[in-house]
């Protein structure tokens, strides 16, 4: 303390990357005193893979083996989808408490409090990806792209989520409480998740519904993983997928950051 009192030279001001990093580590240390945030990346994929491939294997697909090629990474969109919530979740909790308030007034690169928290966000989506898939190999879903395929798969859910993540941060801002923001985002998320071809081939469906879930937004996503990891893809599929996660980015990204500098 003493040596820093008397020390005349300035330290150099942190760049916006430091700042990132440093608000990524923080929301990491989280995981340390609080591990059990890690039940929604561990457990729970657990239990939808196991639950949904026994139950319904048999009856949707005549066999648990062939349900789980065609589950496991429909189940592994709707999983990773459904976390993104707990980056507002955190941003609207940390508002409740004054931190928020304390960030603003730092001079440090304003938008860092927030992409530090969604690249934490984006670990988390790793550690459920990588649950998922292990746990799936060791059930017997064989993915005939590769290697290869399943990571590209998984960049591509993780890049998917990041940008879904910026609409949790918007609502994180407006909203007043942190059970309002879990209230509206399962009331998006639950239809698109589960009125989507996750659990089941659109072509099974009537065709008004079908027609919606051709569209949806998760649909579009579980195809593009289905297809790398099957060795299936095409451009279209992938490109689909990139320019909704830009969309999103492009609008919420910036309304984020308006609500963020302008919050009272």
């Amino acid at each position: 303390m003493r040596v820093a009192l008397r020390s005349r030279t300035r330290p150099k001001k942190p760049s916006g990357v430091t700042n990132t990093f440093t608000f990524a580590w923080r929301a990491l240390l989280k995981l340390k005193y609080v591990p059990e945030q890690l039940l929604d990346v561990t457990v729970f994929p657990i239990m939808f893979l196991l639950m949904f491939t026994y139950l319904f294997g048999g009856a949707i697909a005549g066999s648990t083996g062939d349900y789980l090629q065609f589950l496991l990474p429909g189940i592994l969109a709707m999983t990773v989808v459904t976390i993104t919530m707990y980056t507002g979740m955190e941003l609207n909790n940390d508002i409740t408490k004054g931190i928020f308030d304390r960030f603003r007034s730092l001079p440090i690169w304003r938008p860092a409090v927030l992409v530090g928290a969604l690249l934490m966000d984006a670990v988390r989506y790793t550690i459920a990806s990588t649950i998922m898939i292990v746990l799936g190999l060791i059930m017997g879903f064989r993915p005939e792209g590769g290697a290869v395929g399943v990571l590209l798969a998984v960049a591509l859910l993780v890049v998917f989520s990041f940008s879904l993540s910026w609409i949790w941060t918007t609502l994180g801002l407006i909203l007043r409480t942190e059970k309002s923001l879990m209230g509206v985002s399962m009331m998006v998320l639950f239809p698109l998740t589960f009125v989507s071809n996750v659990f089941v081939d659109p072509s099974t469906l009537p065709r008004w519904l079908e027609a919606f879930v051709d569209v949806n937004p998760i649909s579009l996503l579980v195809t593009a993983v289905r297809g790398l990891m099957h060795g299936t893809v095409t451009f279209e599929q992938v490109g689909w997928v990139l320019l909704a996660s830009i969309l999103l980015t492009a609008i919420f990204a910036p309304l984020t950051m308006y609500l963020y500098r302008n919050k009272s």
